[in-house]
């Protein structure tokens, strides 16, 4: 086959034609698509990527916020248990105290009660005993005992306080004058002894007294000696019954 130089640059030319003709009118056209796509794909990946980053920083703030709200629950159920043990050591310590007062009470109560157990116990001893002395003295008291108990007072009239003395004078002046001053014994007293009397009281209250000596058997032993309701001595009776009435402070004391 022979060459056709001709021929051969006709070809040439009409393939550069069609390499231009497919530029202009393909390969350009391909290549403006294949720019707009590339620029909405990069315009989707920059959207894609903001929102990434939104997503990113709502999570963050999220977890931030979940964080913060741990701390925060983890403060009040801390400060919810320190309230909940200081009202339980305030409610314990009211309840010490309310159990320590009610136990107080109680010993108290029973104190009291125990105690006046006792003071009944022994008031009714007091009493026995007093009915019992009273009982011994009336059988065994005897005129005897009732000059050693007069001889006592007649002693304790000489040895009087003065102040006592003069008080008593005092009470005596404005009894009626004429009342005369009783002396009562609960046996019979001889001449000689009512002197004794006479004289130990005329000593002590005054020249102006006029005794009236009487029997009192209910005395048991010793002297009584009273104007109106005015009254003193030494008896067995009156000693009796003063131990009754002070029994009670006694035993209270």
């Amino acid at each position: 086959m022979e060459l056709s130089w001709s021929t051969f640059l006709l070809e040439i030319f009409n393939f550069l034609v069609l390499v231009w003709i497919l530029k202009r009118f393909l390969y350009r056209p391909i290549q403006s698509v294949i720019a707009r796509r590339q620029q909405d794909i990069d315009a989707r990946l920059a959207q894609a990527s903001e929102k990434e980053a939104q997503a990113q920083q709502l999570q963050n703030d999220y977890e931030g916020r979940l964080a913060q709200w741990r701390d925060e629950r983890e403060q009040s159920r801390e400060a919810l248990e320190k309230e909940l043990r200081s009202e339980r050591t305030r409610r314990e310590k009211l309840l010490a105290d309310d159990l320590e007062q009610q136990r107080a009470k109680s010993t108290a109560v029973d104190q009291r009660r125990q105690g006046e157990q006792r003071r009944q116990l022994e008031l009714q001893a007091m009493e026995q005993g007093s009915r019992f002395a009273a009982k011994l003295l009336e059988q065994g008291a005897g005129p005897e005992t009732e000059t050693r108990l007069v001889k006592l007072f007649l002693a304790s009239l000489a040895d009087m306080p003065e102040a006592q003395r003069l008080q008593l004078c005092a009470q005596l002046r404005d009894t009626k004058k004429e009342n005369p001053l009783q002396v009562a014994s609960a046996h019979s007293l001889d001449a000689e002894m009512r002197k004794e009397i006479e004289l130990a009281i005329t000593a002590c209250l005054g020249p102006t007294v006029a005794c009236r000596f009487v029997e009192q058997p209910a005395l048991i032993a010793g002297i009584q000696v009273s104007m109106g309701a005015w009254a003193m001595g030494l008896n067995v009776r009156d000693e009796l019954q003063g131990f009754a009435r002070l029994a009670p402070d006694a035993v209270e004391g």
